[in-house]
């Protein structure tokens, strides 16, 4: 069965369509939107080994031609040499401004995918065809594109709304299980900032998932797609709301930031390490009881998640070296920077109000936690 999340922006409304057997029937889901019958893919060489044919495929059955550009894999790929290459391949391909653009892969392609069409001509419109959990929940969704810089994580972009995302369950079944749980950390994220009925769910239903319930996969999916669209609708760019949507990520950022970007720390185990830090911070803060960071972190050890920094392989740099690093976050106003923090499980805030030494000394637990692990 398939199911439809729509994403009402007025000028910009697009459909979420989420189920399985949606890349087979993407020729039919794409056709029309073209003005004419041709597309260019951009994918990456491990994704384009598992599913470009397939893509291929469904759109010449609806006799679409289709021209691909196959990057590497790899959160380093967000990056101004990459997206130089794609544009300027896009220009060669002579895509116009009434054209498509498919991503066809996870967060990485997507992002990348995104800011190129927002920028080629200024503005072609483009379809996500998400391959990951992370993508389909998350980054697939909303219109925030771009690319990462050595200062820092996503500090280059747009914000430019995908025509239509094709959320195909089925693309998971081929997720190594280490990516496929980095991305049900971004599913956490959701339960924790807005729903505790869906937490819950998710400590209910979380190993089902991972095992392969389609079913549990689905719903998910939908759940964390319906969360973040109703924040995307109240706040588009950013100025409010929509930063409930980076609990989390604050310590994520800077923590890929301390890894290189590199397989050390997927952004999804980012997201959980950061999810558990800053309920560990409200908590410290006083405002939420000791109970839920506890839950929080229970819950992602039974699921076989990292959630502290003594999780991630490798030397880190001391605290104060991570909270400077935080300082570059795109979510710093006026030189403070803003926490996402939570009163409980399901109810998230967003604060610049978080004494800097509270901070401080949790890193420096957490990384007296790693020097202390065997």
């Amino acid at each position: 069965m398939i199911e439809t999340v729509a994403v009402p922006l007025p000028g910009r409304a697009y459909d979420v369509r989420i189920g399985t057997g949606l890349l087979a029937r993407a020729g039919a889901e794409i056709a029309p939107l073209l003005r004419r019958p041709r597309v260019a893919v951009v994918t990456d060489e491990t994704v384009a080994g598992a599913h470009l044919a397939a893509l291929t495929d469904a759109l010449e059955a609806q006799g679409i031609a289709t021209v691909a550009l196959r990057l590497p894999p790899g959160e380093a790929t967000k990056s101004w040499p990459h997206f130089t290459r794609c544009v300027e391949w896009l220009l060669e391909e002579r895509i116009e401004r009434r054209d498509v653009v498919v991503a066809l892969g996870g967060g990485v392609i997507g992002d990348l995918v995104g800011f190129a069409a927002a920028v080629l001509r200024r503005g072609v419109r483009f379809v996500q065809v998400p391959t990951t959990l992370l993508a389909q929940v998350d980054s697939s969704v909303g219109g925030k594109t771009g690319i990462n810089a050595p200062q820092g994580k996503n500090l280059i972009g747009a914000f430019h709304q995908p025509a239509l995302v094709l959320a195909d369950i089925g693309l998971l079944e081929t997720l190594p299980a280490r990516d496929f749980l980095a991305g049900y950390g971004e599913v956490v994220k959701y339960g924790l900032l807005g729903d505790a009925a869906f937490f819950e769910w998710l400590e209910q239903n979380g190993p089902a998932l991972a095992a392969g319930d389609v079913a549990a996969r689905a719903h998910a999916v939908k759940r964390s797609v319906e969360m973040k669209t109703e924040i995307v609708l109240r706040d588009e760019t950013e100025q409010g709301d929509r930063a409930l949507l980076n609990l989390g990520h604050t310590f994520c950022h800077a923590l890929e930031a301390a890894t290189g970007y590199s397989d050390r720390l997927l952004h999804g185990e980012g997201v959980a390490i950061g999810c558990a830090l800053a309920f560990e911070l409200s908590a410290r803060l006083g405002l939420c009881p000791q109970e839920e960071p506890s839950r929080v972190r229970a819950h992602l050890r039974a699921m076989g998640m990292r959630c502290d920094l003594a999780d991630i392989p490798g030397d880190l740099p001391g605290a104060e070296a991570l909270l400077d690093l935080m300082a570059q976050d795109k979510k710093v106003v006026d030189g403070q920077l803003r926490f996402i923090l939570a009163r409980g499980i399901g109810s998230a805030f967003v604060t610049s109000d978080v004494p800097r030494d509270a901070v401080l000394a949790l890193l420096h637990d957490q990384l007296a936690g790693r020097r202390a692990a065997p």
